[in-house]
């Protein structure tokens, strides 16, 4: 039985690579999509990063794909890490040089992660990458500055707020527009900072949440106990 599954899916990944490899994808349609989006892209999302219009707006349903994949995980990894903690447990404080330089450089990549994702639609970057600097920060708190602990209540509601806040504003989206995650804010200036309608507002939602996502995946991991 395993042996006919296997070849079931072998059957099943060289027809997934025959049809890659066939001509029917890299025909005259797939180019019109491309040119599409370089032609259209600015002005029909209004943010200067076409980047940005691909994976928020054209395939915005994919990136809430995404998002679900990492909840999920970090989901699962919560649930393998579990262990009561002892109220007992005591941990050694750092040495007064970490403390101060945790103290100093913790708002700082917040700073830069909120800077990442809110220029987003500008810039190279968004809200995957604002939220892994701004899990970063926390990593530095939990390595440098062991006493210092996130709460995790904290964490999973800003976690669920931000992922909340994405679902509705496609769910608007969808009832304004037609279809998921429609554009359905003025793009504003074209190239400022207020600009490309709903786009800063999903960047903002998708680094909140990957940020409190991974930092909570750090922190099961770094305070599970012996």
């Amino acid at each position: 039985m395993r042996k006919f599954l296997a070849l079931i899916s072998l059957a099943f990944i060289a027809w997934g690579v025959a049809l890659s490899l066939s001509k029917a994808p890299f025909g005259e349609d797939k180019i019109v999509v491309g040119k599409h989006y370089l032609e259209k892209g600015t002005e029909e999302t209004g943010a200067a990063n076409i980047v940005t219009s691909v994976v928020v707006i054209y395939r915005g349903f994919d990136t809430l794909g995404e998002v679900t994949v990492l909840f999920i995980a970090a989901l699962g990894l919560g649930a393998v890490l579990y262990t009561r903690r002892r109220s007992s447990e005591r941990i050694e404080p750092s040495s007064l040089v970490l403390r101060t330089g945790c103290r100093f450089l913790f708002p700082l990549i917040l700073l830069f992660g909120a800077y990442i994702f809110i220029h987003g639609h500008l810039t190279p970057g968004g809200g995957f990458q604002g939220g892994a600097i701004v899990a970063s920060g926390f990593l530095l708190i939990y390595l440098g500055c062991p006493e210092r602990r996130t709460q995790e209540l904290r964490l999973g509601a800003t976690e669920s707020l931000g992922g909340l806040a994405f679902v509705v504003l496609g769910l608007v989206g969808l009832a304004v527009g037609g279809y998921f995650l429609t554009n359905f804010l003025p793009k504003g200036t074209f190239n400022s900072l207020i600009s490309a309608g709903v786009i800063p507002l999903i960047y903002v939602a998708i680094g909140f949440k990957v940020g409190s996502e991974l930092a909570g995946i750090m922190g099961n991991l770094m305070e599970r106990t012996k």
